[in-house]
């Protein structure tokens, strides 16, 4: 039409402007423009309309707003063109503010306009405003609306408001499967997981269409139950119904990473012929929260291998692998591959980043990050206060957490419980009974378990063993296995064998079928020399099935990890290890004066016998391994997976002083910082 010589009329440039808008051609919208005013015609109210939509659905917020300014006359449409531009463009508190100006001027809002304002702020979480918008709706007839009426149940939804958000759907002339979706989303996103199930058996009861949507929210409240049976039937009615996409086989990967079924979880990955990052990230975070971590790190590789470009959050979750395995040379490798890619900004990327060089050993490097950031929110400041709390740097925490008052963030419930586990890492305790009354005097936070948990371990390690039992005896909730574990291990370290006895059977009676417990209970007994207890306790476990997890330790030297069990002699370097061990053992015995401490030989066997058991503790040979392998002034830096023991600390100890090298040993509580003969817990571990 145009190259035939035929000039547009009014018809002409909405039609085309409505259909730039569609397909967000916003270069040919702009030629439109052009034309409109190189013919020097003035903008109806229609084609005003039609370029402010235009505009706002390319993302040009500020030119849909100036041709809105420039129009003679409007209308509702143009209002809402506007308004619903700026919700488009995730502009929410601007939508706000629109929405008045356009009740200042005298245009009552509609139907279209309700449904836009309250869209907004439900994605704001602004409660107040919302009743209001929805008492106007009640009050013009628009709730009878239908999409209003979905609109208004998913504002309350995202306001976590499950009552007004079910009463609206119940006050609902009509419904559709819109309506269905919304109401169970809102009770899946709500933790109301049975109220879900229940209404998606009402949508089957009645026949009713049933979309992936629908069941994204249903498998969200299987995740919240953690019931495989459940998710096993979900799977199967989508794949019965051909409701399989890409979007729903990621979602069922996470849920049944979230119910333990690793394996499951695998199938459906192997079954997605067209993998994304999504897929690939869902993965790995199902490895992440099974503790696989070796196996994301395999899977990462065969992310990139297959071309696939991993996003801030498939590194992040790559980030926790990292950490968990302290694997410094990795996520060193890591943070490079984001600052290549300009992700360093991101904040939760901040956070793991801080977090995984703590993890590995090196909150240097933590501070820096932290330092750069910057924009500090509330989970990167608690992340700076937990990795200083596990390096034993206590009254950083406490000047971090200040400084953060500073800058008006308020703190949480997680805050607090780094805080009060770094006063517990450091003896602090005056400061971790005020930062306790704090919390629930100036903050109006009740404390959670294991806040109760930090403080009874902050008074055990502190050997104020009685104040520990007396508070919490005056707990206003029940003591958990966290507190009872808590005062057991104060009383292994104090040798209060009569709170020990109460704490152990308090612990095996809470959680009779963790191993862990066990372990506790039968070193409690051995450490006052109980040994038909002791074999008493390893009997109830063989009875029970249970099994302990062996100590563990491993080292990192270049690109590979090399474990070590107890008296370890499957590594290639064995012969070398063992001869560096007793190196270092006479001269120890030399130069440094050590004794071996058998009290922490948990086994009824000759004096003899206990020496032995010590010399193989598998620190010892990452340790001698670390000597071997590394040069000279280096740190070595090892993590194991059980708590150090006294004498292997002592030891640790001592050989940082001779060999004059920093080693950094992170066990299951803490980090520890070997230098010149001293350790930075201060024998708080």
């Amino acid at each position: 039409m145009h190259k035939a010589g035929t000039l547009m009329n009014s018809y002409t440039a909405v039609g085309v402007l409505q259909a730039c808008a569609e397909l967000s051609l916003l270069k040919l919208g702009m030629e439109i423009h052009a034309s409109l005013l190189k013919y020097n015609r003035e903008f109806g109210i229609y084609e005003g309309n039609a370029l402010a939509v235009m505009y706002a659905k390319c993302g040009r917020m500020g030119e849909a707003l100036r041709i809105f300014g420039e129009m003679g006359e409007k209308d509702n449409v143009s209002w809402n063109s506007v308004l619903s531009g700026y919700v488009q463009n995730g502009l929410y508190e601007e939508a706000i503010g629109f929405f008045y100006e356009m009740l200042e001027s005298g245009f009552k809002p509609d139907q279209v306009s309700v449904i836009s304002i309250a869209s907004a702020l439900g994605r704001l979480r602004n409660l107040l405003i919302g009743r209001e918008v929805h008492a106007y709706a009640i009050k013009q007839g628009f709730d009878s609306d239908l999409q209003v009426g979905n609109t208004v149940m998913d504002m309350y939804t995202k306001c976590f408001h499950v009552i007004y958000a079910e009463r609206v759907f119940h006050q609902m002339p009509a419904k559709d499967y819109i309506s269905w979706t919304t109401v169970i989303a809102c009770y899946a996103q709500n933790s109301c997981h049975m109220k879900a199930l229940e209404m998606f058996r009402e949508v089957q009861k009645g026949g009713m269409e049933v979309d992936s949507m629908m069941i994204g929210s249903v498998l969200q409240a299987c995740s919240g139950l953690e019931c495989l049976s459940l998710l096993k039937q979900i799977h199967c009615y989508t794949i019965r119904h051909g409701l399989l996409d890409l979007v729903l086989q990621n979602t069922i990967i996470d849920v049944y990473g979230e119910c333990g079924k690793v394996d499951h979880a695998f199938q459906v990955f192997e079954r997605i012929e067209n993998k994304d990052v999504v897929s690939w990230t869902s993965m790995i975070t199902c490895c992440v929260h099974n503790g696989l971590l070796n196996k994301c790190l395999s899977l990462f590789t065969d992310m990139r291998n297959d071309n696939v470009e991993p996003d801030s959050v498939a590194l992040v979750s790559i980030l926790a692998a990292t950490a968990g395995l302290s694997s410094l040379v990795k996520g060193k490798e890591i943070h490079g591959h984001l600052i290549r890619r300009s992700l360093i900004t991101d904040g939760s990327v901040s956070s793991s980043l801080v977090d995984m060089y703590a993890q590995c050993g090196n909150i240097e490097n933590s501070f820096k990050i932290f330092d750069r950031a910057r924009c500090k929110d509330l989970v990167l400041w608690t992340t700076m206060i937990s990795a200083c709390g596990m390096h034993g740097r206590g009254k950083d925490s406490i000047e971090l957490f200040r400084e953060m008052q500073e800058m008006g963030l308020i703190p949480d419930h997680i805050t607090f419980l780094a805080l009060l586990y770094a006063c517990s890492h450091s003896g602090l305790v005056n400061e971790g009974k005020h930062y306790l009354e704090t919390m629930t005097s100036e903050y109006g936070l009740e404390p959670w378990p294991e806040h109760y948990a930090c403080v009874v371990d902050l008074l055990g390690r502190s050997g104020r063993m009685e104040e520990a039992y007396k508070f919490i005896k005056s707990m206003p909730i029940e003591p958990t296995t966290a507190v009872w574990c808590a005062l057991l291990g104060a009383c292994r370290v104090h040798l209060n064998h009569k709170l020990g006895e109460v704490a152990a059977e308090k612990l095996l009676e809470l959680e009779p079928e963790n191993p862990g417990n066990y372990v506790l209970v039968s070193n409690i007994f051995a450490s006052m020399g109980k040994w038909k207890d002791v074999e008493m306790v390893r009997t109830r476990m063989q009875e029970r099935g249970l099994r302990k997890d062996p100590a563990c330790s491993w080292i990192e030297v270049g690109n590979k990890v090399h474990a070590f069990v107890a008296r370890d002699t499957s590594h290639a370097d064995s012969v070398a290890i063992y001869t560096m061990l007793d190196e270092i053992m006479q001269r120890l015995e030399m130069d440094g004066g050590y004794v071996e401490d058998t009290r922490f030989v948990l086994h009824d066997v000759r004096e003899e016998e206990k020496k032995r058991l010590l010399h193989g503790h598998s620190e010892r040979l990452a340790i001698a391994f670390g000597l071997i392998q590394t040069p000279e002034g280096t740190a070595i830096r090892i993590t194991k997976n059980l708590r150090v023991c006294g004498d292997c600390h002592e030891f640790t100890k001592l050989v940082s002083k001779l060999f004059d090298r920093e080693i950094v040993v992170r066990d299951a509580n803490r980090f520890h910082h070997f230098r010149g003969g001293s350790c930075s817990c201060n024998g708080f571990w």
